[in-house]
């Protein structure tokens, strides 16, 4: 179960989606390149992203040993940087800054790196929404465009969105013991405030936008699949 917890699925779930967004969005498509591209990510962003994380504070709070979190983070990273290596027989050479890029934003955000710098808002929309949408596109074009930059920005936007929800969503679950308020509606009527009517609407927004994310990207697959000649 603990490493279920580790996995967070809906949320590896919705950043593998914007693998798939770059992909489909490419002019020319191989299902077997996203195959590769999105189980690299799972490797990287799915299990060593948040193994690190786990290692840092234990904020979920598991009882997985830290030598345990430690190797299948490392595994998991090589895992994945191998599966990159392969791909340059296919994509070409510049594949290797995508490579190096992906393992500096994964380690340097997870273990707060430098001094904690990449630990940021900005880091994470950017490694975890505008960064796969351009792995993906690059290694099924070997190039990128304007659509592939449009599509990171709105990748890196819905991050951002994510963030703003999960953060205090998260603060609300682990750090906050209690609430204790009431609203004054302008009309006059009182209705108390606690932990749970704040929490409420932030992990509603986050599942309607995890799953409507999830579902836009298999959708896509999907038409590529089946129907994009």
């Amino acid at each position: 179960m603990d490493w279920w917890v580790i996995l967070h699925p809906p949320y590896t779930l919705w950043h593998l989606s914007y693998v798939a967004i770059g992909a489909t969005i490419a002019d020319r498509f191989n299902g077997t390149t996203l195959a590769a591209t999105v189980i690299a990510f799972f490797l990287a962003v799915g299990v060593c992203a948040h193994a690190l994380d786990e290692l840092q504070g234990r904020p979920l709070r598991t009882r997985i040993p830290s030598s345990h979190l430690a190797i299948v983070a490392t595994l998991a990273l090589c895992g994945a940087v191998a599966l990159g290596i392969v791909g340059l027989n296919r994509v070409g050479p510049g594949l290797i800054a995508f490579i190096v890029v992906g393992v500096v934003l994964t380690c340097g955000y997870n273990l707060e790196l430098f001094g904690g710098r990449l630990h940021n808002d900005v880091t994470f929309a950017a490694a975890w929404g505008a960064f796969p949408v351009l792995t993906a596109f690059y290694a099924q074009t070997r190039t990128l465009n304007a659509p592939a930059i449009l599509a990171a920005i709105a990748c890196y936007l819905l991050s951002n969105a994510q963030r703003a929800l999960s953060t205090p969503a998260r603060d609300l679950r682990r750090r906050i013991a209690s609430v204790d308020g009431v609203i004054v509606y302008s009309d006059g009527r009182h209705e108390p405030l606690n932990t749970a009517d704040l929490l409420a609407p932030l992990e509603r927004a986050l599942k309607a936008l995890s799953w409507g994310i999830v579902a836009l990207a298999a959708s896509l697959v999907l038409f590529r699949v089946f129907h994009a000649q």
